[in-house]
């Protein structure tokens, strides 16, 4: 697939390398680096073109026909399932004039036919027919323009660029981690997005540290030890990992934080405990839905993963949560959240989707108003990068992390 980057124009892309160079360690980001146009077309350059980002779970596709799309500020992709049952990405361009194909979130069509001017492509992306067209025109070389995706564990994950980042090792830490979830035959319970009025990275930022949860987030705070430093959860945790494995479950961690030039996707799983007779993380710490997978029980804990540069997934023994912060605009970007739940668990007898999703929909209500205020204190011209604490350890290696990316 041929990429036309728009490339950044060598004076803004000296000026974004001199901000990094000055960029205090263990800092917040340079103003620029948080609301600047040329700072977002380098942020989708350097990061968003280059690296795998979950789309969602394969089950929003599931009978041949189905399809649903995945948008990137400018970029939109159709994730379609072919009369083979194989999914396939493609970019939602229409090969005569560049309109798109398929709007709205999801849809079912046996043909994907462009509405402006009839152009009709079969599920494999090929060209069926182009009306009015000269003897002599190649509908062979006018498909629709295929997108790189894989599917690990239910998980649809697309890359644009045109050789990607090696899968193998998040591959394996993701199989690991969330086959004990059930998650390849999970389904989608519920879908929803808010748009945020900041910058994505303000949103990523926010996510990766807890030091904010005891002010802000209360419900997730009586359930989840993570408002804590670790140290101080040491116990809890270690107490979670015995009943993991009295399940017969084993969840291993894995650190595998790596810039794009070892030349593979960077993932981060790791484990932590819920307080003492919770459950899970629903209203009062009690069962939402049906156990997943290989738990017979809980376990008390909660596994996460960190998918950069902006996916997240946790898992409890009884439902799954995924987390999707896509950039819009230099101070607006998109936080889609995913709940899943056993594939064959039913709504209003397997499980209550309010009780479902009350914890994760007002603690992200909670982080959409944090974070546009944060938007709004650092644009003001009094703004200066500010020093992290240390209990916000993976908001300093991500911010890190984005610094070596983008140089």
């Amino acid at each position: 697939m041929t990429i036309h980057t728009g490339a950044i124009p060598e004076t803004s892309a000296a000026r974004i390398a001199e901000i990094v160079r000055q960029q205090p360690k263990g800092h917040s980001l340079d103003q620029a680096l948080y609301d600047s146009a040329e700072a977002f077309q380098h942020d989708m350059e350097r990061i968003f073109l280059r690296h795998w980002i979950l789309a969602g779970h394969e089950s929003s596709a599931p009978n041949p026909g189905d399809w649903f799309l995945h948008e990137l500020a400018e970029e939109s992709v159709i994730i379609a399932r072919g009369k083979d049952g194989k999914l396939r990405a493609f970019v939602n361009v229409c090969r005569h004039r560049g309109s798109r194909i398929c709007k709205g979130a999801s849809g079912h069509s046996s043909v994907l036919v462009c509405p402006y001017h009839a152009w009709s492509y079969e599920l494999d992306g090929t060209l069926r027919a182009a009306r009015h067209m000269p003897e002599d025109f190649d509908r062979s070389s006018h498909g629709l323009k295929p997108v790189h995706l894989e599917v690990i564990e239910g998980l649809v994950f697309v890359s644009l660029a045109e050789k990607p980042l090696s899968l193998d090792t998040a591959r394996s830490a993701i199989s690991e981690a969330f086959s004990a979830y059930g998650w390849g035959s999970a389904k989608v319970a519920h879908r929803e997005t808010y748009v945020v009025a900041a910058n994505w990275k303000l949103a990523v930022e926010n996510y990766l540290e807890c030091y904010h949860c005891s002010p802000a987030h209360p419900e997730y705070s009586k359930l989840h030890a993570l408002e804590q430093p670790l140290e101080k959860i040491a116990d809890l945790n270690a107490a979670m990992e015995a009943r993991t494995l009295a399940l017969g479950v084993r969840v291993p961690s894995v650190d595998r934080r790596v810039a794009s030039t070892a030349g593979e996707a960077s993932v981060f799983v790791f484990r932590y405990a819920l307080y003492d007779r919770v459950k899970t993380g629903g209203p009062n710490g009690e069962p939402v839905a049906p156990l997943m997978g290989k738990f017979s029980d809980y376990d008390g804990g909660v596994t996460s993963a960190h998918f950069a540069p902006s996916s997240f997934f946790i898992a409890y023994p009884d439902h799954g949560v995924l987390y999707r912060f896509l950039p819009l605009a230099p101070k607006s970007s998109a936080l889609e959240l995913v709940w899943l739940v056993k594939g064959d668990a039913q709504e209003g007898t397997g499980y209550d989707l309010d009780k479902l999703t009350w914890l994760w929909k007002v603690t992200t209500e909670a982080d959409k108003r944090i974070t546009e205020d944060a938007q709004k204190g650092v644009s003001s011209r009094f703004y200066e990068p500010g020093p992290y604490s240390p209990v916000e350890p993976n908001a300093i290696a991500w911010i890190a992390w984005y610094l070596a990316e983008i140089a």
